[in-house]
């Protein structure tokens, strides 16, 4: 019989009551170091005070009135990421995927509006992961997740990642742009190179295209920098954030040039809770801490002291890690054994981390650990590695 709630997820049997910082506890009291945060989105980890209390206050003052009247957290949340980003006007919805659609329709729309109806499809990437609605499905590309739900979607084409031969190769009169993610997560946290993101931008510059980057999982902090282009120089035409943004609290944006974002004007795309008072406090509580002198560059120097300690992992356990590989606190171990087996000795040890593509295990730390608190998740990764290190004879049966 089928459980009351839909077996769409292998869940693991651990059911978390509380948490402090990046650590978790379980019903029956068993404590867990968090490198996985909800798959990137607890940045802020667990029980933050400041994200907690903004939230609790605004839930008891007005939760939702809907986009027919003004939200003034909105419209302040909308303002701070337009001074600190390349973005001139920001929608807001619930979730990655839908953010992911309205910035397809936007790309879409400004073509359209701009006399080029005939340009409405997108160059993606090979190992991308976009989110699972019906396009985004089309846009990810992958056959696995595209199985049993009908004709794909048109106007996705893919073409392999960091190879801009491949993306000049793939340019019809029907493109209206090109859209990646600056580090694929679900891919197996697979940073897009410095000249290769540079080279994309003068590559839609010179055939009039746009460039959209999805910045669900790389952004908001995740890289140390707010949003992970940045270390690239450039600058996209719109980009997607959802995850981190709310700090666990579902919210979705999407940031625009006024190029782009002019042409959805009123009754061309809606939410109905996106934006809502109650999500864009969560989203300027983040943001409070996220934008504080001095965050970010911890971000970047703990992720360095991170993948110090994966680069000595992979080196002592060659049997286990073929390579590690990321950028500030988004960092990945690719396995030689399989990497379910992996993260399994790692949550033996207390560790939650979380798989990707290309048999990597995913190494996504609230933003907000401790030197302390890398050091102890290296001490279980080491651990859980010797657990994991094949034996002469299981090795022979494998």
């Amino acid at each position: 019989m089928i459980p009351a709630l839909m077996p769409t997820y292998n869940r693991a049997d651990l059911a978390f009551e509380r948490g402090d910082g990046a650590w978790l506890w379980t019903t029956d009291g068993r404590r867990f170091l968090d490198f996985g945060s909800g798959i990137a989105t607890a940045s802020l980890g667990h029980g933050n005070k400041h994200l907690a209390d903004a939230i609790a206050e605004q839930a008891h003052k007005v939760m939702h009135v809907s986009n027919l009247y003004r939200i003034p957290q909105a419209e302040r949340l909308a303002a701070r990421l337009v001074e600190a980003t390349f973005a001139d006007s920001v929608f807001f919805c619930n979730s990655g995927a839908e953010a992911n659609e309205g910035m397809v329709k936007m790309v879409r729309k400004a073509m359209a509006e701009t006399g080029k109806p005939e340009r409405f499809r997108l160059i993606c990437f090979e190992g991308a992961f976009h989110g699972r609605t019906l396009a985004m499905l089309a846009a990810t590309g992958n056959k696995k997740y595209l199985a049993g739900f009908g004709p794909e979607v048109d106007g996705f084409d893919h073409v392999p990642f960091n190879n801009l031969n491949a993306v000049r190769a793939a340019i019809t009169e029907e493109t209206a742009g090109i859209m990646i993610e600056p580090v694929q997560g679900e891919g197996g946290i697979r940073p897009a190179d410095i000249q290769f993101m540079q080279d994309l931008r003068a590559t839609c510059d010179e055939f009039g295209l746009l460039l959209a980057l999805d910045e669900i999982q790389s952004g908001m902090g995740r890289t140390g920098k707010l949003l992970a282009h940045e270390w690239a120089g450039i600058e996209p035409d719109v980009a997607s954030v959802a995850k981190g943004i709310g700090g666990g609290f579902p919210l979705g944006a999407i940031l625009a040039k006024e190029h782009v974002a002019r042409h959805l004007v009123a009754g061309t795309h809606g939410t109905t809770f996106g934006g809502n008072p109650l999500a864009c406090t969560a989203g300027n509580a983040v943001l409070d801490i996220i934008l504080a002198p001095g965050f970010l560059d911890e971000v970047v120097r703990k992720g360095r002291m991170l993948a110090a300690g994966l680069a000595q992992l992979v080196r002592d356990f060659p049997a286990v890690f073929e390579l590690s590989r990321g950028i500030g606190l988004i960092q990945g171990l690719k396995c030689v054994v399989p990497a379910g087996e992996v993260q399994a000795a790692f949550l033996a040890e207390g560790l939650m981390a979380v798989t990707a593509g290309e048999n990597v295990v995913r190494l996504v730390p609230p933003l907000i650990i401790t030197d302390a608190d890398v050091a102890e998740a290296l001490a279980m990764m080491r651990r859980g590695a010797a657990r994991a290190t094949p034996t002469p004879g299981k090795a022979a049966a494998q």
